[in-house]
């Protein structure tokens, strides 16, 4: 019966690391997704940063340009990502950041 509850821990635990989120694989969601001049992603697997830098952030303000991202993402913000913070840029506000 120990044998059979310890197969099912390392069982979980697979099922879990095989879903774990990697900062590269929401980088291609989102590039996927939307033309990105720029884009940084960090995160542990649950809580995500990100810079991106996108002509469709033209004329947008933060939050329209947050919201794209999020429609980008559909889903998987509910499914994968369980905290994702972001700083968006047009190809014209990150060339003034300098």
């Amino acid at each position: 019966a120990a044998t059979s509850r310890n197969h099912r821990k390392v069982a979980a635990s697979r099922c879990y690391k095989q879903k774990m989120l990697t900062p590269d694989t929401l980088k291609n969601y989102i590039t996927q997704a939307m033309p990105c001049s720029h884009i940084e992603v960090e995160g542990d697997g649950q809580h995500f940063y990100a810079t991106i830098v996108s002509d469709e952030f033209n004329g947008l303000s933060m939050i329209k340009q947050h919201q794209r991202v999020y429609a980008a993402l559909g889903d998987r913000m509910k499914a994968e990502v369980h905290a994702l913070s972001m700083k968006t840029y047009s190809p014209e506000q990150w060339a003034a950041k300098g």
